[in-house]
């Protein structure tokens, strides 16, 4: 696979091509000279890149998740990387969809993980509205509830 540079003459962007920066300390018609470009207007823009042939494998990945609501997922103190949704990386590999019921239902309700992970899918119920915090939700001990409900309502086909 070739790698390859590109190299391209932009306007500036922090100054706007003026080579001047007016930031919140300058007033009044006060200016510094842009630290970016040194004054120029000009910034170099340097791309380098490889091309593309065809998605590479992992060998260090077991299993897949659609999406990260921001919880650590990983193996230890009782939990195993399935306890956490996802799919097996030969599946993902394969091309399969997320079959349904790999969310991480375990540790997310739906609004919580459809935040994260496709945002159009996430309920809009009343009781989810004033929570603040997911986990501090009055339903959220009880979220294998809400995801059934979200089941019926939503009739999942993970993409």
């Amino acid at each position: 696979m070739a790698t390859h540079t590109l190299e391209v003459d932009v306007e500036c962007t922090s100054c706007g091509g003026t080579g001047l920066y007016v930031g919140l300390g300058e007033r009044d018609g006060a200016a510094v000279v842009c630290s970016r470009c040194h004054g120029t207007g000009c910034a170099r823009l340097v791309v380098t890149y490889t091309d593309f042939k065809s998605r590479k494998k992992r060998d260090d990945v077991r299993r897949v998740y659609r999406a990260n609501p921001g919880i650590v997922i990983g193996e230890g103190n009782d939990l195993t990387l399935d306890m956490f949704g996802g799919m097996d990386y030969e599946q993902w590999e394969a091309g399969e969809k997320f079959p349904e019921g790999s969310e991480d239902r375990l540790h997310t309700c739906p609004a919580w993980w459809y935040q994260s992970a496709d945002y159009e899918k996430q309920p809009e119920w009343h009781e989810c509205r004033a929570c603040g915090l997911f986990s501090s939700c009055t339903h959220f001990d009880n979220k294998a509830e809400c995801w059934e409900r979200w089941d019926h309502e939503y009739g999942e086909e993970e993409e």
